[in-house]
């Protein structure tokens, strides 16, 4: 018979079980059960379709070279529009918290059109604009400027609505201090608001660059489809269906998938990294 545990000693540390917040464990294994179902368990089925032929067929299918030159064309404009949408989206969001202006309400009101309009309406409307008979003259059909339109149209809303708030929350009496000891707007900018801004800025941009990753709609016209110069990865995935390979397809899926979720944890990495830093600061 084994000894009794002798006063003041620890047992097993159960504390990473101990549920907390006001929804309790039901509330917790609701959310997890319809998680499960809409995300986790579908993702689970395409990354087993993707095995379906082994690791060997897995391995055939992501490194040929159509695959490859899509999946360098996806991530390459998605780049491009990452870094367009962090420049733009963050003056966009600067004009319409610190200026006022006529339709700045119908203004804040277009940001969010992307959200609620159908994407392939949009590579329509571009295809119009910039296609083959372009009222503009400008010719961007498939070509990757062409791409880059439509992509920055889907994706402008995240960091426009991941800085608008930040900003509006920042001190402002700091800036007027800092510009009535001399420094200039854009020293003003750099050294006090952009460290402010930086994390939604960051966020945003990650955002788009995996929102772009996928996209399909807004490219399928504009983007004219054409392999190992304008194919986007969602174009290839569609076209190994059509053409019955849905191993090479769903392969192609889960390193979208894998390179949208590396991207979404650095962000979420990084946010952590910024918050505890602010702790500490305070």
């Amino acid at each position: 018979m084994g000894k009794p545990a002798a006063a003041g000693s620890r047992g097993p540390n159960w504390s990473w079980l101990r549920v907390t917040g006001s929804v309790g464990p039901l509330g917790i294994a609701t959310a997890v059960l319809w998680l499960s179902i809409i995300v986790l368990l579908p993702l689970a089925a395409l990354t087993v379709s993707a095995f379906d032929e082994g690791w060997a067929g897995f391995w055939d299918a992501v490194t040929s070279p159509v695959a490859l030159a899509s999946l360098r064309v996806t991530v390459f404009v998605s780049v491009i529009v990452a870094l367009i949408n962090v420049v733009m989206g963050t003056l966009i969001a600067w004009v319409l918290v610190r200026d006022d202006f006529p339709g700045k309400g119908a203004v804040n009101a277009l940001i969010d059109l992307p959200f609620a309009l159908p994407t392939i309406v949009a590579s329509i409307v571009l295809l119009s604009l910039y296609g083959p008979e372009s009222p503009l003259d400008i010719h961007l059909n498939a070509t990757q400027p062409g791409l880059v339109v439509a992509l920055a149209f889907v994706t402008l809303p995240f960091v426009v609505r991941s800085v608008q708030p930040v900003l509006i929350e920042v001190d402002k009496e700091v800036e007027q201090a800092a510009l009535s000891l001399g420094a200039d707007n854009w020293t003003t900018f750099r050294s006090i608001v952009l460290p402010t801004l930086t994390p939604a800025i960051v966020s945003g941009g990650g955002l788009a660059f995996a929102r772009a990753l996928g996209e399909y709609g807004s490219v399928v016209l504009i983007g004219g489809n054409i392999p190992r110069e304008t194919q986007m990865a969602s174009q290839y995935i569609q076209q190994q269906i059509e053409i019955d390979r849905p191993v090479a397809a769903a392969a192609i899926s889960v390193v979208l998938l894998a390179i949208a979720f590396v991207s979404l944890l650095v962000l979420r990495l990084f946010a952590e990294r910024t918050a505890r830093k602010e702790q500490e600061a305070r």
